[in-house]
């Protein structure tokens, strides 16, 4: 953190502006020669020239920004170059800043991992400015920003806090039992106890929602051959990604298109067509396409009206929330039953009605709630260690156990949740946490 460091913080190629971010102890004198004028007023864009520092050859005319330490995103003292975006403007300045001595290429993260060191953001923000940066869709912004905002990590240091005030009746009582006067710490420290519990426990039993809006929701279509599910995956994502043929048994691998369906990433995925074959190739497809509808979020089911009004597959293997949808229904014949829908992917058909039917659907797994939601597989195996530990605690206090069992239960729940905001014991997790930020951020 004694280095200064800097990187291209905009997109890299061709743009009509590119920035680029330097912090640490030398930022500013590192603007000054690259303008060869003082300081501006922080917080205030002013038009500078840039030149080389060395060679005095002019880089381009663009505006600067000085933002001294700690009143920054990292917590030292920033600069921001804003300058015309051509790749030659922004190597040129890139070298020059590479010139100087004490300055150094920032690494992926580098800035953001400097905030969260400096205290500016807590580990839940960090990954909220994560998924914020990668966000496709409104859902996925909107859920990304409370995080990025600190609503999860507020919530973790409530809870903490909560233990904390907990733990220290316990501990005063441990040293101080001859002059704590009162009714029983029983009596006071359960209640706590099993209320935080039901609340981290609520917060644990979200259906995955949080996880599933950061991800994305996986759709398998799977039914017979012929059935016209690569017809329907070309019609929902309004372009051809699947090939159509007259004859059975076209597609034989899996095929994914992502899709934004009521502000939810989806990936549509195409399957082969179910039935037996002697070809090895299509055996292997016809796995994958089955193995692959039990690990999707849910399935369409497809059917067809044959030229002879019979119907080509069933529903038979439907699971819970899998939509049933006939297809050809141009054709005539009978539709089955009531909870099936009807289309006609050739005419278009029944098409809305399905549409309205998968983003209900999509809408309802990735509801997004006024609390905060679990976003991460380490959120949630830190809220259930909590959850786990408070459960002993409670079992050890109805039973009049030793409270230095209790305590300790509490303790570990503390540091769990502390670890979960980056405030102790971390330092394991921080290359995972911003291994995949970009250069500049």
């Amino acid at each position: 953190m004694s280095e200064t460091i800097y990187a291209l913080a905009s997109g890299a190629g061709r743009a009509g502006i590119a920035i680029i971010r330097v912090s640490g102890p030398q930022a500013g004198e590192a603007l000054v020669l690259l303008t060869g004028r003082s300081l501006p007023e922080p917080r205030m864009a002013a038009r500078r020239p840039f030149a080389d520092p060395l060679t005095h050859e002019p880089i381009d005319d663009g505006l600067a920004l000085w933002f001294p330490g700690p009143a920054s995103f990292t917590g030292e003292d920033v600069v921001e170059l804003h300058i015309h975006g051509g790749r030659a403007v922004a190597s040129g300045l890139l070298d020059a800043l590479g010139r100087i001595e004490g300055l150094r290429m920032a690494e992926p993260g580098e800035f953001t991992r400097r905030a969260f060191l400096n205290g500016k953001l807590d580990l839940t923000e960090v990954e909220g400015l994560a998924d914020l940066i990668d966000a496709e869709t409104t859902a996925q912004r909107r859920q990304a920003l409370r995080q990025m905002e600190g609503a999860l990590g507020a919530l973790y240091e409530e809870w903490r806090r909560r233990l904390i005030q907990l733990l220290a009746y316990l501990e005063a009582e441990i040293d101080f039992s001859d002059d704590v006067e009162g009714e029983d710490p029983a009596g006071r420290v359960l209640p706590g106890i099993d209320v935080l519990r039901d609340e981290l426990q609520r917060h644990l039993d979200d259906g995955g929602r949080g996880e599933r809006l950061r991800s994305g929701i996986e759709i398998a279509v799977v039914g017979p051959p012929n059935a016209g599910k690569s017809s329907l995956v070309n019609r929902l994502a309004a372009r051809e990604v699947a090939i159509v043929s007259e004859e059975a048994g076209t597609t034989r691998d899996l095929i994914e298109v992502r899709l934004d369906m009521a502000g939810v990433p989806v990936t549509l995925i195409d399957t082969a067509g179910l039935r037996d074959s002697e070809n090895a190739i299509e055996r292997e497809g016809v796995r994958r396409a089955k193995a692959k509808a039990e690990g999707a979020d849910f399935a369409i089911r497809l059917a067809a009206i044959e030229p002879d009004g019979s119907i080509l597959g069933d529903f038979t293997d439907t699971g819970a929330g899998d939509l049933k949808v006939l297809n050809k229904i141009d054709r005539g014949g009978v539709i089955p039953a009531e909870d099936v829908l009807a289309v006609s992917v050739a005419t278009g058909q029944g098409l809305e009605a399905l549409i309205a039917a998968l983003e209900a659907r999509v809408s309802v797994l990735a509801h997004l709630s006024d609390q905060p939601l679990l976003t991460r597989a380490r959120h949630r195996e830190g809220v259930t260690f909590c959850v786990e530990a408070l459960g002993r605690a409670g079992m050890a206090t109805r039973r009049g156990l030793d409270l230095e069992l209790v305590a300790e239960d509490l303790r570990l729940a503390a540091r769990a949740l502390g670890r979960l905001t980056g405030r102790i014991d971390v330092e394991d997790l921080l290359d995972v946490v911003f291994r995949d930020f970009c250069i500049g951020k």
